[in-house]
């Protein structure tokens, strides 16, 4: 008996409408025609007058409709991802309209290929045409139609539900204002198709098979339960194995000298491949994995720039550190297609030690991503204001992090330094700060780099595009010229290579505006002198062991180093406590810290 009701969307039954009639089959990307098709579905929360309020969840290869709530009284396993949506919760229905649908192809309610041909009065089997992500995607479209829905506010995927949402900024780019893209891929790579391959052939293999026609028998229980234990496989991680198993025997502490299954990951294999059979279908199994095979946005637009090239809502892609089945370079190929379109787009790369799995595990980061979000969009859509102004909360230990880490006194100058309605790239952004006062008093277009995750998510918090990245490894998502100002406050002392950084921000922008803290400033040497200890002061608060400065840079050798790398300096702005004389005539002995403005030499004023 379900116990508490109160922080989840309470009992649910999963719907099912006709979306093709017989009559009017829908064509396919293989070609051939299908119909009827009924689509199984569910909703959660209430559609607003507006109808702006409006969030498609895309379940991933075994999930189906059911992705909150219960549908009974008497359940005790509530949705698939319960712990994201609901009342209060990430994707929060007092805020939203949430609709999930089974995708074409499915087992759970929607037209697949264990469901009745018309043609012959028998399940499809291997009857059943060659379904895409394209198709799965057409679908929803024909479901959110016949519902009465004219548009989007997002649609939100993980998995083999993140390819669904790949393709919906694709096929209807002005359907949806935000698409939020999580572990997932724009194509499988030679590795995930084996593992495919290797599931589909331990179910072909399976003595009941029968051609896909095993309804009514014996089924092909074991090739699924194989299937499904191969696939399970690549959704864990070998830290998260090792820590959840290690090498630990299931029932016995001697080994039995036999085949059957002995260790506790084994045991635990046979269970996730019983429960699958339990409410899988193996021909669906066939089926849903090869339009996984076939995804490839690369291929069908003839380059991922190309795929994305129309798309016009917001992206956030998210990727976890230990997913090998899709990686995180996979999601930074979205991540820099996007960003050579110039499109909206914010990536995080969420540290967790539960492989391909997190995005189902991972609430609270994930949560917070996804809330901050879709709550952005929606703010945004509302009052057409592009940063939420008022700074989220966030733990004080981060805050005092990042104010000891960038102290501040030259925000006011580098606004005055950029002018209205420019392209700015702020490297090292921080909580945002920066960007979301360009983008007030400047109207600027503000783009962000972090290399801290709680500051990312704080960024996406307040609506800013963010991408999680140390900036050392190039910038190559963008092309040459693509900013007017390059901003890299308080960081350059941080870099292992900040000759290779500067250069690469020569190149992607017109101007770069970089401070730093002079560590020839006058206090400094008077406590290296008295003390003989490393100095410290208001802008270097660390103790040498824990300092992230890790070059000593004064305004002296700022000069040369511009100099030596063939770039101009335009400004040179020395900051004091005031603008005082000495400042003024001995920078480098009065200034506690300074801005400059440079460019590449040839480059006009």
């Amino acid at each position: 008996m379900v116990q508490d009701l109160k922080n989840s969307v309470g009992i649910v039954q999963t719907q099912t409408v006709r979306i093709v009639e017989p009559d009017d089959p829908l064509r396919l990307k293989c070609g051939k025609t299908l119909g009827p098709i009924d689509v199984a579905y569910e909703t959660y929360g209430q559609l607003n007058e507006q109808k702006d309020n409006a969030v498609l969840i895309c379940h991933a290869l075994s999930g189906n409709a059911h992705v909150a709530g219960y549908n009974s009284a008497e359940d005790t396993k509530p949705g698939w991802w319960e712990i994201m949506v609901g009342p209060g919760k990430p994707i929060d229905t007092n805020k939203y309209y949430v609709i999930c649908s089974n995708f074409l192809g499915g087992c759970s309610g929607t037209t697949g290929p264990s469901d009745v041909n018309p043609a012959t009065g028998k399940p499809y089997g291997l009857d059943f045409p060659i379904i895409t992500i394209e198709d799965m995607v057409l679908v929803q479209k024909r479901l959110l139609d016949t519902l009465g829905i004219g548009h989007l506010l997002a649609v939100v995927g993980g998995s083999m539900g993140g390819m669904q949402v790949l393709q919906w900024s694709i096929s209807s780019p002005d359907f949806i204002d935000a698409a939020i893209c999580i572990a997932s891929t724009t194509r499988l790579n030679p590795q995930s198709i084996a593992f495919d391959a290797v599931g589909r052939n331990a179910i072909l293999a399976d003595p009941n098979f029968d051609n896909g026609q095993y309804h009514g028998h014996a089924l092909p229980i074991r090739g699924l339960a194989i299937a499904r234990m191969i696939g399970h496989i690549t959704y864990l991680s070998e830290e998260s194995m090792r820590q959840k198993f290690g090498r630990q025997l299931h029932t016995s502490e001697k080994y039995n000298y036999d085949f059957n299954s002995e260790f506790s990951v084994e045991a635990y294999l046979d269970y996730q491949g019983q429960t699958f059979i339990e409410r899988f279908d193996a021909d669906c199994y066939l089926y849903v994995t090869k339009a996984m095979d076939y995804f490839d946005l690369a291929q069908e637009y003839g380059s991922l720039q190309r795929a994305f090239s129309n798309t016009s809502c917001r992206f956030l892609i998210v990727s976890f550190s230990s997913d090998w089945l899709f990686t995180p370079q996979q999601s930074e190929e979205i991540v820099n297609a996007l960003g050579a379109e110039d499109k909206d787009v914010s990536y995080c790369n969420v540290y967790s030690p539960y492989g391909h799995d997190a995005f189902l595990l991972e609430a609270e980061t994930l949560g917070k991503l996804i809330a901050g979000f879709v709550d952005a969009t929606w703010h945004r859509k509302r009052t057409s204001e592009r940063c939420i102004a008022e700074k989220c909360a966030i733990p004080a230990t981060i805050e005092q992090s990042q104010q000891a880490k960038r102290a501040r006194v030259d925000y006011e100058l580098i606004d005055r330094l950029i002018t209205p309605n420019s392209r700015v790239l702020d490297l090292g952004c921080g909580d945002g700060e920066l960007m979301c006062r360009l983008i007030q008093d400047k109207n600027v277009s503000a783009e962000g780099i972090e290399l801290d995750e709680n500051l990312v998510v704080h960024c996406v918090q307040r609506g800013l595009s963010v991408m999680h990245r140390d900036v050392e490894r190039g910038l190559e998502m963008y092309p040459d010229g693509a900013f007017d100002y390059a901003v890299l406050s308080q960081t350059i002392q941080t870099l292992h290579e900040p000759q290779k950084v500067l250069l690469e921000l020569h190149r992607v922008a017109k101007r770069v505006i970089v401070s730093f803290p002079n560590f020839a400033h006058w206090l400094c040497r008077f406590q290296l002198m008295l003390t003989g200890s490393a100095p410290r002061t208001k802008q270097l608060p660390f103790q040498w062991y824990n300092s992230p400065n890790i070059h000593v840079i004064s305004l002296k050798d700022y000069d040369q180093f511009c100099t030596e790398l063939g770039i101009k300096v335009e400004q040179r702005i020395p900051l004091g406590k005031n603008t005082t004389l000495p400042v003024r005539i001995l920078p480098n002995l009065f200034a506690s810290q300074a801005v400059y403005v440079t460019s590449k030499y040839g480059f006009s004023i």
